[in-house]
C-alpha cells in the first residue's frame, strides 16, 4: 500500500512537472534557447563542471559497485528492469537516427555494416538488439564480470555471433590504440552511452575520446539523467529509497549533468547536438515514454562535425583576409 501511494505521488510530481516545464529540445536551435531560458530562470549562466586531472573515466566506486551486479543483468525483473524497458524508447531512438544519416543498409537489416561502440555495455542489454538490426557492435565495460556475462548470454543466439563482440576495457584505452592515426579516420560510425555519463569520473575525457574514436559525421547517441532537484527526488530518493527500482546508491546527484551543460561539454570537443529529447518512467507500469521536459531523463543526439580546411587556412594566413 504505501509502495502505492508512493507510486501516484511520483506520477502526480511528473504531471505537474511536464505541464509547467513543457521545454524539450528538439534540434540544434532549440538547446540553445533551452540554455537562454535556463540562464534567465537562474540569473546565471550554468557553471561547467570541473575536469578532472587523472584523464581517466572510470570510477573505483562505480566498478565495484556494479561488480557486485554483473550476474543480474538479464534479469528482467531484477535491479536492471528499468533499464530493458528503456529499450523500447532507445533503440528507435538510435535506429531511427542513424537511418536518416545512412539510409536503409539492407533488407531486415537496417544498420547493416555499421560499426557501432557501446561504452559501458554492462551485459549487453542494448548491445544485443543493435547487433540484431545489422550494426557490428563493440560493447566495451570496465567491468570484467559484466563483459563475461554478456559474452555468455550473447553466445546463444547464433544470429549475434559474427556482429557483436565484448572487450574489456576503457573508452580511453581504446582511444589510445588509435595515437598517430589521421584526424578523422575514426572507426566507428556510431557512439552508444547510454545511462553512462552519470557514472563517469571525468566527462571531459570521456567527449574527447568519443571524437577521437568516431569517423567525422558519425553519430554520438546519450541517454542519462538531468541535474535538477526533482532528478534528485525522483531519481534518488523515490527511485532507490522508496521504491527500490534501482539499488540504493546507484547514482551520485553530483554527476548528473543537465542538457545545457552536456551540449556546451560536447561542443567544445567537436559535436554538433542534433537532437534532445525528455524521457519518462512509470513506475507503475514499468514503462518509458517520450516526454516534453527533459526536467529527470533525457536522450541526446549530437553529431562529430567536419573540420573546416577553408577555416583552417584562413586561420593559419590571416594576411590573406580582405
Amino acid at each position: 500500500m504505501y509502495a502505492n501511494r508512493s507510486t501516484r505521488l511520483v506520477l502526480g510530481l511528473l504531471s505537474r512537472k511536464t505541464t509547467a516545464a513543457g521545454r524539450s529540445a528538439s534540434s540544434g536551435t532549440a538547446v540553445r534557447k533551452l540554455r537562454a531560458l535556463e540562464t534567465q530562470r537562474h540569473g546565471v549562466t550554468c557553471p561547467s563542471r570541473a575536469v578532472s586531472s587523472s584523464q581517466t573515466t572510470v570510477d573505483p566506486d562505480e566498478v565495484r559497485r556494479f561488480q557486485s551486479l554483473a550476474g543480474k543483468w538479464w534479469d528482467e525483473r531484477g535491479e536492471f528492469a528499468a533499464l530493458h524497458s528503456m529499450n523500447d524508447l532507445r533503440v528507435p531512438f538510435i535506429r531511427d537516427n542513424l537511418l536518416n544519416v545512412h539510409g536503409a543498409r539492407q533488407p531486415g537489416k537496417p544498420l547493416g555494416r555499421l560499426r557501432v561502440l557501446d561504452v559501458g555495455c554492462g551485459g549487453g542489454l542494448l548491445t544485443e538488439p543493435l547487433g540484431r538490426l545489422g550494426a557490428n557492435v563493440l560493447g566495451i565495460d570496465p567491468v570484467g564480470d559484466s563483459i563475461g556475462t554478456a559474452r555468455l548470454h550473447s553466445s546463444r543466439d547464433p544470429d549475434l555471433r559474427d556482429r557483436v563482440c565484448y572487450r574489456a576495457c576503457t573508452l580511453e584505452e581504446l582511444s589510445a590504440e588509435r595515437e598517430g592515426e589521421e584526424e578523422g579516420a575514426g572507426l566507428y560510425d556510431a557512439i552508444v552511452a547510454s545511462e553512462v555519463v552519470e557514472h563517469l569520473a571525468d566527462l571531459e575525457t570521456f567527449a574527447s575520446c568519443c571524437n577521437h574514436v568516431l569517423k567525422t559525421d558519425g553519430s554520438l547517441f546519450i541517454t542519462t539523467i538531468n541535474k535538477s532537484n526533482l532528478s534528485y527526488a525522483l531519481g534518488i530518493v523515490v527511485a532507490e529509497q522508496l521504491l527500490r527500482i534501482v539499488p540504493s546508491g546507484t547514482h551520485d546527484w553530483e554527476k548528473f549533468i543537465s542538457p545545457v551543460e552536456l551540449e556546451r561539454l560536447l561542443e567544445s570537443n567537436g559535436f554538433s547536438v542534433k537532437s534532445v529529447q525528455g524521457m519518462l518512467y512509470n513506475p507503475a507500469s514499468g514503462a518509458w515514454s517520450w516526454t516534453n521536459s527533459t526536467a529527470i531523463n533525457y536522450a541526446l543526439h549530437a553529431v562529430k562535425v567536419r573540420d573546416d580546411p577553408d577555416a583552417e587556412e584562413s586561420a593559419a594566413h590571416p594576411e590573406d583576409r580582405g
